[in-house]
């Protein structure tokens, strides 16, 4: 029922995707719309907050504090949580997580499973994993249920289908849930997802979860969600599987009393979510029989260790610098090659890969700031992206690769000229000499290069380059002193 996933491992370059997706006239017009709708909403209801910046600080504290401490407050959640009735479970990897999930579901002796929206689902590719032993998952967050029925992927964290308009939605619709009659009004597709999963609510007897927040005081687990169905699934299975990231852990409960306000303003614009879940373990008379939690590492605790880095696992992942950054509104969340897309994307797709893979995504910036002003968190994305731009300078020039990088080869030519004047100025006499069959004239006399040879040639496929002054300001600024004396 699902597509392919998106795996950073695969995916083309940001640049050849961003290409693809330029080319996409629907695409861009359906993303354009949606974020400025989105930020418009978020206008506001943040204008209306006269203390907002020390909201964002109080959360950035917050989030900082439970990184530093992340060990402490990860045990105390799993003690709280065991000691409520709840299964806490710990996995090192996305491999280790899928399989855990999939033994729970199969001792659950169900061969389906109902899903609440979840991004670390997506990002460990739990419904390729299920749908491999056998066993069905189904979405019901409207946009994930579009995404799976359409078999597509999601270009958003918060609106999935971002990227997807009501007609397309309709024509998913009417194809797979054999409806040829639908109308195309919000209405009319919101009555029939309703339909559709309302026979699965009450027939499948196991579901999984994700997490927007783990309270360590408490052991609690809390999600949010704007339609109901996640409230749907954590009460009428007899079993429920959360999978959440060891980054998901606030210290308190009185911590959401800033989480819960920073989120849903800057998510959807809305002042609150209509439905804040929290539960602590299990209950007789209440929910699920069985709840277990796996707890997931998956390169979190290496992005922990870097001083620098360690404010992308602050994130509670509203996607509002998807919606501020200029790049994601041009080429939309498919161009990222993973379920994390835009500026968060670009700086934690990388770091989840051990940087190995998704190495383009750093440059899919203009380092524009947008996304680290809507920050609830106040997350510095610019300055990670420099950082982690550092790394990938530094992991492709070292060792016997480096030898070979022509790039690489070049910049340290360049920075051996640029440390002396002497060589500088030689440089500059070379160039003058080197350019002088690549110039041409325009009307005005000024002199252009439209051309550069062999690998220079990426320069000048976009752009023209202004031929080399006659004279530098150095040499005009040393012949005027020696007229001055």
């Amino acid at each position: 029922m699902s597509a392919g996933p998106l795996d950073p491992k695969t995916a083309p370059a940001f640049p050849m995707a961003a290409k693809a997706a330029m080319g996409d006239s629907q695409l861009r017009s359906n993303v354009r719309h949606a974020t400025d709708v989105i930020q418009a909403k978020r206008a506001r209801v943040v204008d209306e907050m006269p203390d907002w910046q020390a909201l964002r600080e109080a959360g950035k504290q917050i989030r900082e504090h439970t990184m530093r401490h992340l060990d402490f407050y990860l045990e105390q959640f799993e003690a709280n949580c065991t000691r409520a009735g709840g299964v806490v479970h710990w996995a090192r990897d996305a491999a280790e997580a899928r399989r855990i999930v999939v033994s729970l579901v199969k001792a659950s002796g169900s061969d389906e499973v109902i899903k609440i929206k979840s991004m670390t689902t997506e990002e460990i590719q739990l419904n390729a994993a299920l749908e491999a032993a056998g066993i069905q998952p189904y979405e019901t967050d409207l946009a994930e249920l579009i995404i799976q029925l359409g078999q597509d992927q999601p270009s958003h964290i918060v609106v999935p289908a971002l990227h997807k308009n009501r007609q397309q939605i309709r024509e998913i619709f009417q194809r797979t849930m054999h409806l040829p009659n639908l109308g195309d009004q919000p209405q009319d597709l919101a009555d029939a997802a309703r339909l559709f999963l309302r026979e699965k609510f009450l027939r499948v007897k196991t579901g999984v979860s994700g997490a927007n927040f783990l309270i360590a005081e408490t052991g609690g687990v809390c999600v949010v969600e704007s339609e109901g169905n996640g409230r749907m699934c954590l009460t009428l299975p007899e079993t429920l599987i959360t999978i959440a990231g060891i980054d998901k852990v606030l210290p308190r409960y009185q911590d959401l009393e800033v989480t819960l306000q920073l989120l849903p303003r800057s998510a959807t614009g809305e002042r609150m979510n209509p439905y804040n879940s929290i539960w602590t373990g299990v209950d007789p008379a209440d929910g699920p029989r069985v709840f277990h939690i796996v707890l997931m590492d998956n390169a979190r605790t290496e992005i922990l260790a870097d001083e620098e880095a360690r404010q992308t696992l602050n994130c509670i992942r509203c996607g509002a610098c998807q919606n501020a950054c200029p790049v994601y509104r041009q080429t939309g969340g498919h161009a990222y090659g993973s379920v994390y897309a835009g500026p968060i994307g670009a700086i934690l797709t990388p770091q989840l890969q051990e940087m190995h893979h998704a190495q383009s995504l750093p440059y899919a910036s203009s380092l524009c700031g947008a996304c680290y002003e809507v920050c609830p968190v106040k997350i510095n994305i610019p300055e990670v992206l420099i950082h982690l731009r550092n790394k990938v300078v530094l992991q492709n020039t070292s060792g016997i690769a480096g030898l070979f990088d022509v790039e690489a080869a070049a910049m340290k030519a360049m920075a051996a000229i640029f440390r002396s004047e002497r060589r500088f100025r030689a440089a500059q006499r070379l160039g003058r000499i080197a350019e002088t069959p690549l110039v041409r004239k325009d009307e005005h006399g000024l002199g252009w290069i439209s051309w550069l040879p062999g690998m220079l040639g990426g320069w000048s496929q976009t752009r023209d380059l202004r031929e080399m002054p006659k004279e530098t300001f150095r040499d005009w600024w040393e012949k005027r002193s020696g007229h001055d004396n």
